[in-house]
């Protein structure tokens, strides 16, 4: 027995309520007609425009003077006096006296990282910082609350440079580290 096909077979054809139905105009809509119609007058506009700019020379302008200057090109004004004397001093081949300042150290600096209270996580953690190119120490401490391994990294005779290896330490995210002021 041949397969049948009762879809297409069906004799009663009924327009579906779902389907949308594509109506097609049957000409150009008479907004598109003024669309292109407006464009076309556009192109032309700007090209006779453009070809209008083309021919026209430009205007000349003639500045008349209204005052004539009594003095010439060559004589300048006088300079002011100086109220400096450092030029003087330096002709002279004299020291000239700078303001003078100093610059507190405010002291060393140092890093600590972590704390630990097993000595291979604070290892671990030297290592780490090892591999960023920096050295740290370990330190042992030991308290009422028990034995406690510090990573330290310093001491930094400025806070810049310290500030610098912090910074390298967070492209490797290692970012537990604090910049304190040794005592």
């Amino acid at each position: 027995m041949a397969p049948q096909d009762y879809v297409s077979r069906s004799s009663n054809k009924k327009k579906s309520p779902y389907k949308k139905q594509a109506q097609q105009p049957e000409g150009m809509s008479i907004k598109l007609k003024i669309i292109i119609l407006l464009t076309i007058v556009a192109i032309a506009g700007a090209g006779y425009f453009l070809w209008f700019l083309k021919g026209v020379e430009p205007v000349e302008q003639t500045v008349t003077p209204t005052k004539q200057s009594t003095h010439s090109s060559s004589d300048l004004p006088t300079p002011p006096d100086e109220k400096w004397d450092y030029i003087d001093k330096l002709k002279n081949g004299e020291e000239i006296e700078g303001g003078h300042y100093e610059v507190v150290e405010k002291g060393p600096y140092r890093m600590p990282c972590g704390s630990f209270r097993d000595r291979k996580k604070a290892e671990s953690m030297k290592a780490q910082i090892a591999f960023t190119g920096l050295v740290a120490n370990i330190s042992e401490s030991v308290g009422s609350n028990g034995t406690w391994y510090r990573v330290i990294l310093g001491p930094y005779p400025r806070k810049r440079m310290a500030e610098k290896d912090k910074h390298k330490l967070k492209r490797n995210n290692i970012t537990t580290c604090q910049i304190l002021l040794m005592n």
